[in-house]
Formats: C-alpha cells, sequence, structure tokens
C-alpha cells in the first residue's frame, strides 16, 4: 500500500470512531481547482509548477476541504480536517499524483487541543501561515522544516498568545519511517485579529529526511537543530511578515531569512501586491530568490495570481500564472 493511501486510511478511521465520542456534527466542504502555467529562463520553456516538477505545490490540480467538527454539550469536541487533491504532471511522463495535504483529526480538552495525523509542525512561519494556495512560500519549503507533517502535537490559546508542540516523522508529505523524528515548539506573542501583530519564537531539533514534495532525496536522515523567530504585523493596508532561522543542519552551520512586504488594494482588498527576498545559507554558500507576487480577487470563488521569481542557486527567472478555485459546497 502506498504511502498516500496509508494516510488516507489513518484519516478514514480516525473519522470512523469519533461519533462515538460526539453528540452533533456539523461539516464543512469546498472543492478546490487551480490551473498552473508559467515559463522558466533556464529551461527556456513552458513549465506547469511553480517552484519545482518534484514539489506538491503548486501544480494543476483537482481537489477537496472537509472539515468536520463533532460537538458536545459544551461545544466542538472533535474535529477532522482531511484535504486532497489530484495534481498533474503535465512534463516528461505526464502522471497523476495523489497529495494528501491535510490528514488529522484534533481533540479539544481543557488542558490543550491535541491532534494527530499530517499536519503542521510548530515551528516557524509555516506553523502559522496557510499558504496551500499560496504561490508565494515560507522558509518551510527551503529546507527549513516542513510545510506539513506526521504525527502528533498539543497547542493552547491564551489571552497574551499561543504555545504549542509537536513531534512528528521528520518526512514531510509522505509517511516514511527511517529512524527520522522533528521535535518542535512554538510559542507566539500577540493575537494576530485583535492586536495586528503576532512575534513567534520557534526551535526544532531532529533527525530529517531530505524530501522534496514526496521523493525521498536523502537515505539516511540529516540531524537538524535551529532556532528562530517569526513577525507579523499589520497596520492599515500594509502587511509585514518577517522569518529569520538559524542553527545547524547535517552538521554545518545554516541560517535563513525572509521578509514579506504586502500592499492590500482596492475595495474589500481585492488587490494585493507583494515583495519577497529569501536569503540562506547551505552547503557554504550563500543562496536565495526574489519574488514579487499579485494577487486579485475576481470573486469570492476565484483569485488570479502572478509571480516572478529569480532564484540564484539555478539562475533561473520563473514567471508563474495560477487561476484558483475555491467554493463551498452543502449537500
Amino acid at each position: 500500500m502506498s504511502k498516500v493511501k496509508k494516510g488516507t486510511w489513518l484519516g478514514l478511521f480516525a473519522f470512523g470512531f469519533t461519533p462515538a465520542l460526539a453528540f452533533s456534527s456539523s461539516y464543512l466542504l469546498y472543492f478546490e481547482a487551480q490551473g498552473i502555467a508559467g515559463y522558466g529562463t533556464a529551461s527556456r520553456n513552458i513549465i506547469f509548477y511553480s517552484i519545482d516538477l518534484m514539489e506538491a505545490m503548486q501544480k494543476p490540480s483537482l481537489g477537496f476541504d472537509l472539515i468536520q467538527k463533532f460537538s458536545g454539550k459544551r461545544g466542538d469536541v472533535v474535529t477532522l480536517a482531511v484535504q486532497a487533491r489530484l495534481a498533474f504532471n503535465a512534463e516528461g511522463e505526464k502522471t497523476l499524483e495523489p497529495q494528501l495535504y491535510n490528514a488529522y483529526v484534533r481533540l479539544k480538552t481543557k488542558p490543550a487541543d491535541i491532534w494527530v495525523g499530517h499536519n503542521r509542525p510548530k515551528f516557524g512561519l509555516a506553523s502559522s501561515l496557510d499558504s496551500h494556495s499560496l504561490l508565494l512560500q515560507p522558509l518551510s519549503m527551503n529546507g527549513f522544516g516542513f510545510d506539513r507533517d506526521w504525527g502528533l502535537g498539543g497547542e493552547r490559546d491564551f489571552s497574551w498568545g499561543n504555545a504549542g508542540l509537536s513531534l512528528t516523522t521528520g518526512s514531510g508529505m509522505a509517511l516514511r519511517l527511517r529512524r527520522s523524528y522533528f521535535l518542535a515548539g512554538r510559542t507566539a506573542f500577540g493575537v494576530l485579529s485583535r492586536d495586528n501583530f503576532s512575534l513567534g519564537l520557534s526551535a526544532g531539533y531532529g533527525r530529517l529526511l531530505e524530501v522534496m514534495g514526496y521523493h525521498i532525496l536523502s537515505e539516511e536522515p540529516l540531524r537538524f537543530l535551529m532556532a528562530g523567530f517569526d513577525l507579523t504585523w499589520l497596520w492599515n493596508n500594509w502587511e509585514n511578515r518577517v522569518e529569520l532561522l538559524a542553527g545547524e543542519r547535517n552538521g554545518e552551520s545554516s541560517a535563513a531569512f525572509l521578509w514579506r512586504l504586502g500592499l492590500s488594494l482596492l475595495e474589500e482588498s481585492r488587490l494585493k501586491v507583494e515583495l519577497q527576498p529569501v536569503v540562506y545559507k547551505a552547503d557554504h554558500q550563500i543562496l536565495g530568490h526574489f519574488s514579487v507576487g499579485v494577487a486579485y480577487l475576481l470573486s469570492p470563488d476565484w483569485t488570479l495570481r502572478f509571480m516572478t521569481q529569480r532564484d540564484r542557486e539555478r539562475q533561473e527567472t520563473r514567471f508563474i500564472f495560477q487561476v484558483y478555485y475555491y467554493k463551498g459546497i452543502r449537500f
């Protein structure tokens, strides 16, 4: 059985047992579709991905996003989240790639919210920023942690912010057990929806597999020890996101920096323009890329995005267009 299918069965197994814990249920179900096309100066050809052909994000795809809540007398008790896509690799050997993005069960308890499955590790900006549809990505997509990983974790909201821990397999999108693990924790000061800022302090340690999407690039896990901070600050129609990480990867000192500056325009912030420089040290080299992104909300369901990115490592400039559709469904 494939690793993707194992993750799917994990979600279905949890779904089968959660009704016994609750009295009533409600759900949110969304249909998702995206088209991706662009041009890369290195290949001098049309490309159908935003980052790399082996990466999971972003590619032409169809999928769904399900959030099922089970409630008791005191409110929500259990949440099941499953988000899956069928992505199309439009280059080389044209194949369909099943992608399981979210697949976790969250149990609400008095001390903390506990989750198990495929979810965000509590490390860095990616742990609080949902980037599943975006062209501009945080440092987790540059080898510094994971956007999603298999395991378990817990977190709790406070009047001053949020704190949480996670222990995951260190394998990313695919469920692989090769003596790898990732222990991470993050504390955030400030509630973004109330205070317009959030300052996060993170630490992560483990032995991580080097992966790109569902592709394993290293036979043996690599030692990872890193700490950092992230800041999100909203002011009028300006949005600032900063992330800085420093520590050790595979026995070598390493560091990474990201700054995303966004400006929202037009009524209801329908147009957003963003700049994002990323700089990191890897294999004794200073690498990085500079991105400019534009997003326009055509309607509540349709979004158009454009990104141009200059990648120093590949000596390439990419021009990427995305049409994204995300609509709620009721039965």
